[in-house]
């Protein structure tokens, strides 16, 4: 399954001004929102929907309501800088949590943190701005399969072909929404050309 890459001139202007260095946190923060906010709705493109009778001023129609809740999950901390956008612009949203820490030596995540609502029933994103290694992310998709969630699709801002490569064979059942996909990983594993350490970008430090 390719992942799905966002098609929109909005985002590749977004994108832009989000590798740039010299942007700062605060408008570093505003346009993470504004491409998270684009992701939300590529990746729900496709949400069920149940008819419903509705009276207008003039007549009775049957329209349409989403049929079963979202649940959300970044991937701490930098995917809380995509969570708003959810928050926002869906009428039923539950979020959870995972903590996952790289090792900057090693790559390998480290699990800190873990708090899920219920996940059975719902529309599952896992959320992180940069898949990168593949590893945490492989790992926080594990974890909400174990607690319940058989809808899942995984949420990115930037995306690296070996992270990607890792998830689909971790996890083949589960979608890939980007923002950019992007060159390689280099010696570090950072995404080349990327946009740096997201949440060092995000909250200035």
């Amino acid at each position: 399954m390719s992942p799905t890459v966002l098609q929109h001139p909005l985002a590749l202007h977004v994108l832009t001004h989000l590798r740039d260095k010299s942007t700062k946190p605060a408008l570093f923060r505003t346009l993470s929102y504004q491409i998270s906010l684009l992701l939300a709705l590529e990746a729900t493109r496709d949400l069920a929907t149940v008819a419903k009778p509705v009276e207008t001023p003039l007549e009775t129609i049957t329209g349409h309501v989403l049929a079963k809740p979202l649940a959300i999950v970044p991937i701490l901390r930098a995917g809380l800088g995509m969570v708003q956008p959810f928050l926002d612009t869906f009428p039923d949203v539950s979020v959870g949590y995972v903590g996952l820490e790289r090792d900057h030596t090693t790559a390998v995540a480290r699990s800190y943190y873990c708090k899920l609502p219920p996940l059975e029933e719902k529309r599952v994103l896992v959320i992180d701005p940069m898949l990168a290694t593949g590893g945490s992310a492989a790992q926080a998709l594990g974890v909400v399969k174990a607690a319940g969630a058989t809808e899942v699709c995984f949420v990115c801002i930037v995306a690296a072909p070996e992270g990607i490569a890792v998830v689909q064979a971790a996890h083949p059942d589960v979608p890939i929404f980007a923002g950019a996909l992007d060159r390689s990983l280099n010696a570090k594993k950072y995404i080349l050309p990327g946009l740096g350490d997201f949440g060092d970008r995000l909250y200035g430090t």
